[in-house]
C-alpha cells in the first residue's frame, strides 16, 4: 500500500505529459484542414480572384519578386488603393506571365483533377473490394491477385504511358489515375468487409429474409467505408504530385493552361542562371498542398482510432 501515492503521481504525470503532447497533432489536423479547404476554394475560384489575366503576357519579362524590405510597403499602397505600378508579387516568367497569378488559378487543374480522380477510384475501388470481400473466397481471391497486378506497375511510368497513348487531356489523366488508385481502395474495403460481414447485424438481415447484395450495399458498405474515406485524403495529395509530373515530363495538362508542374518544367532552365522564381514557387505550392491534404488525413485516421 505505501507505493499507491508513488504510483498515482506516477500515472498523473503520464497523464499530464499526454495532454502537453496532444495539441501538436490537432494543430497538423487544423493546419492541414485549412490548407484543404483552401486547395478547394482556389479550384472554384483561383483563376477569378488573379491580380493579371493568367494568359496574357506582360511587357515585365522575367521580373523578379520585390525584395522582403519593400513588401510592406508595396502591400501599404495595394491596400490604401494609392496609384503605384503594378506589382507582380512573385514575378514574371519568360513570357512575361506572372507568377503569383498563375500560382493562385493552378488548382482549378491540380486539385479538380486530383479530387475527380479519387472519387472515381473510392467508388470503384469500394464497389469491387465489397465484391471481393462478399463474394467466394476463390472469387474473392482472384480478384486480389488481379488487383496486385496493377498495384505491381511503376505508378508513374505507367500513368506516362496511360496518358500518351489515351492523349493528353483533363478527362485522361483523371481517368488513368483513376485506374492506378482503384487497388488501394480495393485492399481497404476488402479488409473491412471481411471483418464486418461476420457482425450481428448481418445475421440479424438475413434473419429478416434480405437478399445478399441488400446486405452488403445497405449494411455492410456503409460500415466499411471509413478506411477507405480516410485514406482519400492521403492519396489526393498523391495525385495532385502525379498530375504536377506529368505535366513537368510533358505527358499531362497542355500549356498554356495555369498548372504547377508546367511552371516548373518552364522556369527549370533558369535556375542556373539565378533566375529561380518561376520554378520555386509554384514547387512550394505543390508542398504546401500536399503537406496539407497528408497531415489532413493523419489527423482522421487518428481520430477514427480512438
Amino acid at each position: 500500500m505505501s507505493d499507491s501515492p508513488q504510483i498515482e503521481t506516477a500515472m498523473l504525470e503520464l497523464d499530464r505529459q499526454a495532454h502537453v503532447a496532444r495539441p501538436v497533432p490537432d494543430l497538423l489536423f487544423r493546419l492541414g484542414g485549412a490548407i484543404v479547404v483552401l486547395s478547394l476554394v482556389l479550384m472554384v475560384i483561383g483563376p477569378w480572384i488573379t491580380p493579371f489575366d493568367v494568359g496574357r503576357p506582360s511587357e515585365d519579362i522575367m521580373v523578379p519578386p520585390p525584395a522582403l524590405a519593400d513588401v510592406p510597403h508595396l502591400l501599404a499602397l495595394v491596400l490604401s488603393g494609392a496609384e503605384h505600378d503594378p506589382v507582380h508579387w512573385f514575378g514574371t516568367d519568360s513570357a512575361g506571365l506572372d507568377i503569383f497569378s498563375r500560382v493562385l488559378a493552378a488548382p482549378r487543374a491540380d486539385v479538380s483533377i486530383a479530387v475527380g480522380a479519387n472519387l472515381f477510384s473510392l467508388v470503384m475501388g469500394s464497389l469491387i473490394g465489397l465484391f471481393a470481400g462478399m463474394a467466394r473466397p476463390w472469387l474473392g481471391s482472384l480478384t486480389m491477385r488481379i488487383s496486385d497486378l496493377v498495384q505491381a506497375f511503376p505508378v508513374f511510368i505507367t500513368g506516362m504511358v496511360l496518358v500518351t497513348l489515351a492523349g493528353r487531356s483533363n478527362g485522361t489523366i483523371i481517368v488513368t489515375l483513376a485506374l492506378l488508385y482503384t487497388p488501394i481502395y480495393v485492399r481497404l474495403t476488402r479488409s473491412e468487409v471481411l471483418t464486418q460481414r461476420n457482425r450481428g447485424f448481418v445475421d440479424a438481415a438475413r434473419a429478416l429474409g434480405r437478399s445478399d447484395a441488400w446486405i452488403a450495399l445497405r449494411h455492410v458498405l456503409p460500415n466499411a467505408l471509413a478506411p477507405a474515406m480516410i485514406q482519400a485524403s492521403v492519396t489526393i495529395g498523391f495525385a495532385i504530385l502525379m498530375t504536377a509530373g506529368l505535366s513537368f515530363v510533358g505527358a499531362g495538362v497542355r500549356p498554356p493552361t495555369p498548372e504547377w508542374g508546367l511552371m516548373i518544367a518552364a522556369g527549370a532552365d533558369g535556375i542556373v542562371q539565378a533566375e529561380w522564381w518561376p520554378s520555386v514557387f509554384p514547387g512550394i505550392a505543390i508542398s504546401l498542398t500536399v503537406f496539407g491534404y497528408a497531415a489532413f488525413g493523419n489527423g482522421l485516421e487518428r481520430r477514427h482510432a480512438r
